[in-house]
């Protein structure tokens, strides 16, 4: 590797990394910033939008693909993604000034929103141009490796922004990071200090971006003249080329973008919201697992020059489907040997007329559920706890019963300290229990057998996502000609990942609770995995050896 090209990996990659701590500053403090911005609605619901919040910035993303992959492939690589890390740098900050909804009302989480998908936007046009600019970098034969190190961006950019907050909940107590520390202009929380200090980031990475050149592929067809007039209606308006983009994003991508949400967010979800792990120790032990898979980035992407992109692609999306649902049971059982026991020894019944007892389904969190049985399974699937439904005789009233016993239903707030109340006693561990895993410090984890057992477990998902995600962006940058490579490859990448990974936790809680199944969410993922495995194995071509430098393929 020259030293010229050493450059463009460390210019490209540190950008990147700091556009990706921006963004997942967010899905770290979606819990917090839910309590923020959609303090009118129950606890339930405001999660359920923070998420969404929190998927908006991944929906609007292909059209940030779509805007700058455009101006990319007619203008440059260099100066398009020097423009979106200024979108997004900025609109983190701000999101660090936004007044509570305790302050301005609606306005807050609609502005909130707003700063969401403009980093989305950004975000749309950022990856696609590293990736390309990289790519067309590297010599033959190593593109896999020196793409590999865009694609640990994405992860050290999560684990950025968890040392950030874990630190800063070192030194400041719950309420101080949550709602208590004031900061100036009426502005409270800890939390806001990561968005505020994202400044300091941005004017690092437009530093860094200033010093970079144009790629030699695409100065080479500027100065031939053979560069796309319009981008957009080449990639997508002609068959030919508008084929490899359904390929590309149903055989690679998809199944991809649902290994890697699952194993970096959902897993962290799945720790806060089902198994109830303070928010403290889940991001440590995320952050460890991140840490210790990272390299497999690197790993896989050089696998992928020596034997291929499509066989470690599909290869990951396989195993991942395969073992999912051991892989969560066993975080269950370890993580909350108390709650993994419960699961099996209490019986929650919902009897009810079925023509009473509807679906629960709701994504998005603006269902308003009347009838006592969807009313008592929402209170279930609130607390995480494992219920039945049982068809009971046309007209007759609905009934709760915990391992036989039943749970009076008179009005809500009574049924849900009751129903509480009852599964604690029989077996569900209290918000206290002492099996659950608990850190005290950053290292207090690898000091026990729980801890060191959960970060193994968490560290097999982080591997699957570098398996999937190594090799995604020199196989995407290969597939497509060097005239509309920029917009080709960047739609369906974010179409996968904006839309299939960052609707999955928000879609994967509320399968668990219409179903009271904590592990039926699952089949979201394992579902999309094997569908592109199928897909991939078909349709999908190899392309690790292909001439990237040509106009056309």
């Amino acid at each position: 590797m020259t030293g010229e090209e050493k450059k463009v990996i460390v210019a490209s990659s540190a950008g990147t990394i700091f556009e990706w701590y921006d963004f997942y500053l967010y899905g770290s403090l979606a819990t917090i910033i839910g309590a923020q911005f959609f303090s009118a609605f129950d606890v339930n619901t405001r999660n359920i939008f923070a998420l969404l919040a929190f998927a908006a910035g991944f929906l609007v993303r292909p059209f940030g693909a779509l805007v700058f992959g455009r101006i990319g492939d007619i203008v440059g690589r260099k100066y398009t993604f020097l423009v979106t890390i200024l979108i997004m740098g900025f609109s983190t900050f701000l999101v660090g000034l936004l007044p509570s909804y305790a302050q301005i009302g609606w306005i807050a989480p609609v502005l909130l929103i707003v700063l969401r998908m403009a980093q989305g936007l950004a975000l749309g046009g950022e990856y696609g141009g590293a990736a390309v600019y990289v790519a067309e970098h590297a010599p033959v034969g190593r593109r896999g490796f020196y793409t590999s190190w865009i694609q640990t961006t994405a992860t050290l950019g999560l684990l950025l922004s968890l040392i950030v907050i874990v630190g800063l909940q070192q030194v400041m107590t719950a309420d101080q990071f949550q709602r208590d520390l004031d900061l100036f202009l009426g502005l409270k929380g800890g939390w806001r200090i990561p968005f505020l200090g994202s400044i300091i980031l941005l004017a690092i990475s437009v530093w860094i971006r200033l010093q970079m050149n144009e790629s030699p592929a695409f100065q080479k067809i500027k100065e031939e003249g053979t560069q796309s007039k319009a981008p957009l209606s080449e990639a997508f308006g002609e068959w030919k080329n508008a084929k490899l983009v359904i390929i590309a994003l149903l055989g690679l991508v998809v199944g991809q973008a649902v290994v890697w949400y699952t194993g970096q967010f959902y897993a962290l979800f799945f720790l806060q919201s089902i198994l109830k792990i303070d928010l403290f120790t889940a991001n440590v032990l995320i952050g460890w697992s991140l840490l210790i898979g990272t390299a497999g980035f690197v790993f896989f992407g050089a696998l992928s020059d020596k034997i291929g992109r499509k066989p470690v692609i599909l290869a990951g999306c396989l195993i991942a489907a395969i073992t999912y649902f051991p892989l969560f049971s066993a975080l269950t059982s370890v993580a909350n040997p108390t709650y993994a026991k419960a699961l099996d020894t209490v019986k929650i019944d919902v009897t009810a007329d079925p023509a009473k007892c509807g679906s629960l389904f709701d994504p998005v969190g603006i269902r308003t559920f009347t009838e006592p049985c969807d009313i008592a399974r929402r209170v279930l699937s609130q607390q995480a706890f494992r219920y039945n439904k049982v068809a009971g005789p046309a007209g007759s009233a609905m009934k709760v019963t915990v391992n036989g016993k039943e749970v009076p239903f008179a009005n809500l707030a009574d049924f849900t300290k009751g129903i509480v109340a009852e599964a604690n006693a029989v077996g569900y561990p209290t918000p206290t229990d002492a099996a659950k895993v608990k850190a005290t410090s950053v290292f207090s984890v690898l000091g026990t057998a729980q801890g060191l057992s959960i970060i193994a477990i968490l560290t097999v998902m982080v591997l699957y996502v570098t398996a999937v995600y190594g090799p995604i962006a020199a196989a995407l940058v290969e597939y497509f000609p060097t005239r509309i490579r920029y917009t080709a490859m960047s739609l369906p990448y974010h179409i996968g990942n904006g839309w299939f990974g960052g609707l999955l936790p928000a879609t994967s809680f509320a399968i668990v609770a219409s179903t009271g199944d904590i592990y039926a969410g699952l089949w979201y993922p394992i579902g999309f995995a094997i569908m592109t495995f199928i897909i991939g194995l078909l349709f999908v071509t190899e392309t690790k050896d292909r001439d990237i430098n040509t106009v056309t393929t």
